[in-house]
């Protein structure tokens, strides 16, 4: 029944119609979003009777490039970093490549796909390599020295490096947007969604060269972006003191999710603290038993083995499923 999940979490009415309930009885950790996400001022305003103005587009994408580390110059806001993917395979023409497993939209946007076994031998031709870092679904971590190389050996073939950097907020120091550059074939794509909590703002970035974003403005035309993403972007970019206590949080509360996994035999994988990735065979009849239970974790058709379990709110939510679990 776990394929009747196959392409992203947080399908709640999918899971109330299979197993019953309402959206409000269920504990959703599908997703790697986070619970506890950036709320917004009350005080910000929203301008809906006018159409949103390229000052502020260029206010958010300067904001956004200050907290990246990158030049505002080749930083373009986006409707999604998912949307930007698909835009993007489009523009480069190439084959695209991947390491499974990864978010499905790596192999989906582009028309001609291919997966390889690792990233350590990569072809001698032009392709788009895509590499999440951190790599969803399995948290793992690409150190800035082996992006660099893959970007090195890209560059010789005629070929591109797209980093995802969906969950990079967590840390800091794994973004390589810094390297951008015009002349290089790198490309960096940034999201609010995960770390802020926002995903439903539908809300990326590219960091790109610049012809790469001018054939992107291009094809996203005047106005990109609704006004409550401007202003609720540029806010939260601007918030340093909630970025800097989630940060020092996040690795806390995932800890305490390890702790939970552990004590059932569960061994969690992964280096973003906004999921943990588990490996067993059990995993469909383990994600049934949670479904029946309420609790909607993130199954994966093409790896039935695999499960992925997002960071419980608060310690109310952590005890529900320790006790599902048990």
């Amino acid at each position: 029944m776990t394929t009747s999940f196959p392409r992203h979490g947080g399908q709640l009415a999918q899971a109330c119609a299979r197993f019953g309930g309402a959206p409000e009885d269920w504990l959703d950790l599908s997703t790697g979003i986070n619970p506890n996400g950036w709320t917004p001022p009350a005080d910000l305003t929203v301008e809906w009777q006018r159409l949103p103005e390229p000052d502020a587009l260029a206010a958010l994408e300067a904001a956004a490039a200050r907290h990246f580390g990158c030049d505002e110059a080749i930083c373009v806001a986006v409707p999604g970093s998912e949307m930007a993917l698909r835009l993007l395979a489009q523009l480069i023409g190439l084959r695209g490549l991947h390491r499974a497993p990864c978010y499905g939209t790596y192999r989906a946007a582009f028309s001609r796909s291919e997966n390889l076994t690792q990233l350590a031998t990569l072809p001698a031709r032009s392709t788009a390599l895509v590499v999440g870092n951190p790599n969803n679904p399995d948290g793992t971590v690409q150190s800035r020295t082996s992006l660099l190389a893959m970007l090195d050996h890209q560059e010789r073939h005629g070929s591109w490096l797209i980093v995802d950097e969906a969950f990079a907020d967590c840390d800091p120091t794994l973004s390589v947007a810094d390297a951008v550059q015009e002349g290089r074939r790198l490309i960096v794509l940034r999201s609010l969604g995960k770390f802020f909590g926002l995903a439903g703002l539908r809300l990326g970035f590219v960091i790109a060269p610049p012809k790469i974003l001018d054939a992107l403005r291009m094809l996203l035309g005047d106005w990109p972006l609704h006004s409550a993403a401007l202003a609720l972007g540029r806010a939260a970019y601007a918030n340093h003191a909630w970025i800097a206590r989630t940060r020092n949080a996040l690795p806390l509360v995932s800890a305490r999710l390890d702790k939970v996994l552990l004590k059932h035999g569960l061994a969690p994988e992964g280096q973003c603290p906004l999921f943990r990735l588990i490996d067993t065979p059990s995993a469909p009849a383990l994600f049934e038993r949670l479904a029946a239970q309420r609790i909607l974790t993130r199954p994966f058709s093409d790896w039935p083995h695999l499960l992925r379990i997002g960071l419980p709110a608060d310690q109310t939510a952590l005890d529900r499923l320790d006790k599902a679990l048990g």
